[in-house]
């Protein structure tokens, strides 16, 4: 009965894949493309009024004033229209999970506690129907990362119309995520969520754990010992500078305990993934060279004597004290919110750094944060042709309308089983009038 049972389940799932599957991804760019009059967010902070944008085999080979260069191939109209550099989220489960209620589809978080090891980018689903929901949003490149455990795994940066994950890979195994314990352990109880904390008594314990494990990893790599230990072995780019260490921290000395112990060691290629408190230490960030991937934009104040505005206006202070800054979207239904990242720029935008500054938070900051900035990141000739049109300003809400989309010079789809479901009950009650 229970093989029957099985039977059943791996057809129902075939049937659903085969109704569900995303789109064939774009075919490789055949002829220039030249995208003429709109208005060019470069991505580092410049803006081209009547601009022109040339690319060939998926590379960007020029961008000027419209008036003084003569376009070629074919020609995309796109006056009184904005032309942005495709946006990156960081620290994303995207096509690691589909259904959060279903077990099943969820393959972000092994089994463990020192995983690093783990490689998320062979778990990636690049079918995943969430992953397509956000490309009409302009979200074209994503950081895979996994969860769990203390050391979680290896992240990779992937672009998002691909047929499968060899295929999606920018760059793979780019850093390894280590979980900060909290020196306060939340609960909410009460009414209206109260936030109670009680002190987090194997604070110290859990650090001294951390430490041996992270020393013991690094005497590997400088060991000449033919026993091979395949966690310690991952560790080996975070100790000689070829991979990134992403530290999961968010209180003020949780993050000042981080950095302390990561200059111990000699790691010196470190991120800071959420820190909500990070605006209280960024002279010691910005000392180390510490950059952050900060925390969910649309969220509330963590305390009761925090300004009600404070998650809106954290990365203007953290910026204007000269901390490198990038957005990410960690939290409930993360994977669903991805879409939301244009938006998180937008608030923060309005809250002290303006469109162009605030831009740059999901793109070029993004790109150098994640080592891809070669490639990706700003409208530049040489980069990628990653880019998408968009009716109105991308970052708001109200007028973020994407017309066009390209992953390096490939014309990719914005249709998703939202839009088509729109599409069709449109057709119904427009059809009753």
């Amino acid at each position: 009965m229970n093989k029957i049972k099985t039977i059943l389940s791996i057809v129902l799932l075939f049937l659903i894949g085969n109704n569900y599957a995303q789109q064939t991804p774009a075919a490789k760019q055949s002829e220039t493309i030249s995208i003429v009059g709109a208005t060019a967010h470069i991505g580092n902070g410049e803006v081209i009024e009547n601009a022109i944008i040339i690319f060939k085999n998926g590379t960007i080979t020029h961008i000027d004033k419209a008036n003084n260069t003569n376009a070629q191939g074919e020609i995309i109209d796109a006056k009184n229209k904005h032309v942005y550099p495709g946006f990156i989220i960081p620290n994303a489960t995207l096509g690691l999970g589909e259904i959060d209620a279903v077990k099943a589809t969820r393959d972000f978080d092994e089994t463990g506690k020192f995983l690093p090891h783990v490689r998320s980018i062979i778990a990636y689903n690049a079918e995943s129907k969430v992953t397509e929901s956000v490309r009409p949003n302009g979200v074209l490149l994503a950081q895979i990362t996994p969860r769990g455990g203390i050391i979680s795994g290896t992240s990779s940066i992937v672009q998002l119309d691909a047929w499968n994950w060899e295929d999606a890979t920018v760059k793979i195994d780019d850093g390894i995520h280590l979980n900060w314990p909290n020196n306060f352990k939340t609960k909410y109880r009460g009414f209206g969520n109260q936030i109670i904390s009680d002190p987090n008594k194997d604070y110290d314990k859990q650090i001294a754990e951390i430490e041996t494990y992270l020393l013991q990893a690094k005497t590997y790599s400088l060991s000449k010992s033919k026993e091979k230990n395949i966690p310690f072995n991952a560790t080996k780019g975070i100790f000689d500078g070829n991979q990134k260490l992403y530290i999961h921290a968010n209180k003020e000395k949780e993050i000042i305990d981080a950095i302390e112990l990561t200059k111990k060691l000699g790691i010196k290629n470190v991120v800071l993934v959420s820190g909500r408190e990070a605006y209280k230490v960024a002279n010691l960030l910005k000392t180390n060279h510490v950059s952050v991937l900060l925390n969910r934009v649309h969220e509330l104040p963590q305390s009761e004597d925090d300004d009600y505005d404070l998650p809106f206006k954290t990365a203007s202070i953290l910026v204007n004290q000269g901390v490198l800054v990038a957005l990410q979207n960690q939290g409930d239904m993360e994977r669903m919110n991805s879409r939301n990242l244009p938006f998180y720029a937008g608030t923060v935008a309005a809250n002290g750094l303006g469109l162009e500054k605030a831009l740059q938070l999901i793109t070029l900051n993004t790109a150098k944060i994640l080592g891809i900035d070669k490639q990706y990141g700003s409208l530049e000739v040489g980069k990628s042709a990653t880019l998408f049109i968009s009716e109105g300003n991308a970052l708001d809400m109200r007028t973020n309308n994407i017309s066009k989309a390209f992953i390096d010079g490939r014309d990719i789809s914005l249709e998703t089983h939202q839009t088509k479901l729109w599409k069709k009950y449109m057709n119904k009650y427009s059809s009753q009038n």
